[in-house]
């Protein structure tokens, strides 16, 4: 446990000049404040605190870091104010308090609903000053090397579950290795005791047996590099448990075909010495495919610099050998801390040069675009957790995305600018699919549109944090557009039919007792199906009894639904211009079907066919139901998809044949899914572009009369 005495001690030690008396007058203030308060474990609570304080001064950071650590709990646990920390220790340090406690105590119901706010929080302050991130770090480190003191395994698992998933990726993406992998391993002792216990024993088992072998491979690469006249240093470093669990996990493999769990560095003083050394590894030991990477010409996104290289090695081994600088070497370990750290005779960095950190800017972006705390949490993660390819654009620069990125994933790490109006993308020259995967070393090129806007179907393949948040944000707006649009023209209907005149001020008076914020949430309820218009009428004029009017047949207007993948949209009468309307996909209806509509929570209206067996689902809430038809557009039929079942003959031509007979009669194969082989016959779905129902019937028809097709029928939902 660090004290007094030894923080001042190793603070003095990299910092000659110190002012120990504002060290001490930060101790004594904590230790004032937070008297008669104590941890889970017994202790007073100032110990821990001081703790931390200790944890910092281990990385030598600069003075203010460590004064935010010991009083870094003063505002959310004590009657310390922000103008008290102010007064007594500088408006700076008072700030970097202020950033690290929780704002405000969160009302949710989950759990998952904190842990989001509260990461949100979190990033708010951090966004400011990174030294935020770095005591909130060194904070959680020292209450994970304190866990068991919890005596509850729950409490003791949910805390180490959300240190893994937030703050050790956070501390890799700020280059902090030595914090990350100890965070990793602590909270793999929790969530994984069995697994870590039995990797800990393999290590040492491997450890005793082979303590010869790794000596013999220290000397004779340290002989290499020297008889090469290069001033460097060869030491190993045994992977953590977490990094070999993961690794085992990763590749589906058992501990024993592990051959790369020892790590050699080789540390020398100049770039140039690095590669001298490379070159002389890889003249000397054949090298392993696919395991060289060059963080130094292509550093990673954290700022992290060297060279890996895989080779058998000597006595026939394969090892992983990392090359760096002694410079890359602190920073390896300490990341962004590395730019506050005490460096005798250099200026003070400048806490604007920290926010190159691109991660940062993103996940701020993504804080904007989420309604809700917990899509934040989980596009989040999605920037955190996820390996990195390298893509380039047409002038060079160099864009970092996670494993798996498409060229649109690609737009939005540009700008969200280009993401919306992304409409096509050329890869290495070539027009490419927007789901394409792009690979290390691709040249992507985005095209886009003056007036494009994010498909929805995008969703379904982008990978990045940032692109799914902004197209789930456009999908949400453009949502509720429709659903306003909707709603106020439902409530003006009802009013009309009542005798009232329609007026916002109407609608305002009961926003309060809705429990929404404006007139517009009163409309996109409505509009969504969670509010019904007549309910609403008869909250605005709870005296009125009137029952409503039905309105004349040629009062009817019409509204537009539109098909996936459908240009033009298709008139449906009945129903409120700009209604949101969308068709079953368990009956595909067309024209000339009989159709209902089915007022839908979330969607607006969806049309079925009214021999749709889906509907018996709706026979108690016969409010839900709508009578519409299909009305007369000016445009020329447009394309419809209607689903077949079709068995045919199991003989060489029988599919072509099938195909054949559909193209003649004028349908188009959108979709086909085989769900039946035997020897004789094959049962499939078809999913056919046609008119209207007679046409459909049409390629019935002339289905039955082709010898290959034994049944055919048009699907049904089941």
């Amino acid at each position: 446990m660090t004290g007094q005495t030894e923080l001042l001690d190793m603070m003095k030690s990299y910092s000659p000049d110190l002012d120990e008396g504002v060290v001490i007058q930060a101790h004594d203030y904590a230790k004032k404040m937070h008297e008669g308060q104590t941890r889970a474990s017994g202790e007073p609570y100032y110990t821990h605190p001081v703790a931390v304080a200790g944890i910092l001064a281990g990385m030598r950071l600069d003075t203010a870091s460590i004064l935010t650590a010991i009083l870094h709990d003063t505002l959310e646990d004590t009657d310390a104010t922000y103008g008290d920390l102010e007064k007594k220790f500088g408006k700076e340090v008072a700030d970097l308090v202020e950033g690290v406690s929780k704002l405000t105590k969160i009302e949710s119901q989950t759990f998952e609903g904190k842990q989001a706010e509260n990461f949100r929080k979190l990033l708010l302050a951090m966004s400011e000053d990174i030294r935020v991130l770095l005591v909130k770090l060194a904070d959680r480190l020292h209450n994970m090397r304190t866990l068991d003191s919890f005596k509850k395994a729950e409490k003791q698992r949910r805390i180490a579950r959300e240190t893994l998933e937030i703050y050790a990726p956070l501390a890799e993406r700020i280059g902090m290795h030595e914090i990350k992998e100890e965070l990793e391993d602590l909270s793999f002792k929790y969530i994984n005791p069995e697994a870590r216990e039995s990797i800990i024993n393999r290590l040492s088992f491997l450890r005793s047996e082979g303590t010869g072998l790794v000596t013999k491979i220290l000397e004779t690469l340290q002989t290499e590099i020297d008889n090469a006249g290069i001033n460097g240093e060869v030491n190993g470093r045994e992977k953590s448990p977490y990094s070999i669990w993961k690794k085992m996990q990763r590749k589906n493999v058992a501990f024993e075909q592990l051959s790369d769990i020892m790590a050699f560095r080789i540390i020398v003083d100049n770039i140039e010495e690095c590669y001298h050394v490379l070159g002389i590894i890889h003249s000397k030991y054949p090298t392993t495919p696919g395991r060289f990477k060059d963080y130094i010409s292509t550093p990673k996104p954290n700022g992290y610099r060297s060279i890996h290289t895989t080779v058998i090695g000597p006595e026939r081994q394969r090892i992983e050998i990392q090359i760096r600088t002694r410079e890359m070497h602190e920073e390896a370990d300490l990341g962004v801390a590395a730019h506050y750290a005490y460096k005798e005779g250099k200026d003070k960095v400048n806490p604007q040069d920290i926010r190159k950190y691109r991660f940062m800017r993103e996940l701020l972006d993504i804080l904007e675009q989420e309604a809700k705390p917990e899509e934040f949490l989980e596009h989040t993660k999605l920037e955190l957790f996820q390996e990195h390819v390298f893509a380039f654009s047409p002038k060079g620069d160099l864009i970092e995305l996670p494993t798996g990125s498409t060229p649109v994933d690609f737009a939005y790490a540009i700008h969200s600018g280009v993401g919306d109006r992304c409409v096509g993308a050329k890869v290495n020259g070539r027009i490419a699919p927007l789901n394409t995967k792009l690979q290390n070393g691709d040249q992507v090129e985005i095209i886009t549109g003056k007036t494009e806007n994010p498909s929805p179907t995008w969703e379904r393949f982008v990978v990045t944090g940032k692109a799914r948040s902004h197209i789930r944000r456009f999908i949400r707006q453009q949502q509720r557009d429709e659903y306003i649009l909707l709603g106020r023209a439902m409530l003006k209907k009802i009013f009309e039919q009542e005798g009232y005149d329609f007026t916002d001020k109407a609608v305002a008076g009961i926003i309060k007792k809705l429990r929404v914020e404006e007139v517009d949430d009163v409309f996109a309820n409505i509009g969504s199906g969670h509010f019904s218009a007549r309910d609403v009428f008869r909250a605005i004029f709870p005296a009125h009894k009137t029952e409503p009017k039905s309105l004349p047949k040629e009062e009817s207007d019409i509204a537009f639904a539109k098909r996936e993948g459908q240009e033009k949209p298709v008139p449906i009468k009945g129903l409120i211009p700009g209604m949101a309307v969308h068709f079953a996909r368990c009956c595909h209806p067309l024209p000339g079907d009989r159709i209902v509509g089915i007022v839908t929570t979330g969607k607006g209206v969806t049309v079925h066919t009214i021999d749709c067996d889906t509907l018996e689902t709706f026979a108690d809430t016969p409010e839900r139901w709508l009578d519409i038809a299909w009305g007369e557009g000016p445009d020329a039929p447009e394309a419809h998809v209607g689903r077949l079942t079709v068995t045919i003959a199991n003989k060489p031509g029988a599919l072509g044949t099938l195909s054949t007979v559909i193209a003649k009669n004028g349908g188009n194969i959108t979709n086909l899914k085989i769900v039946n082989r035997t020897l004789d016959f094959w049962d499939m779905n078809l999913d056919v572009y046609v008119n209207d129902t007679k046409h459909l019937s049409n390629i019935i028809a002339a289905l039955r009369a082709t010898p290959e097709v034994a049944t055919v029928d048009r699907a049904r939902p089941r």
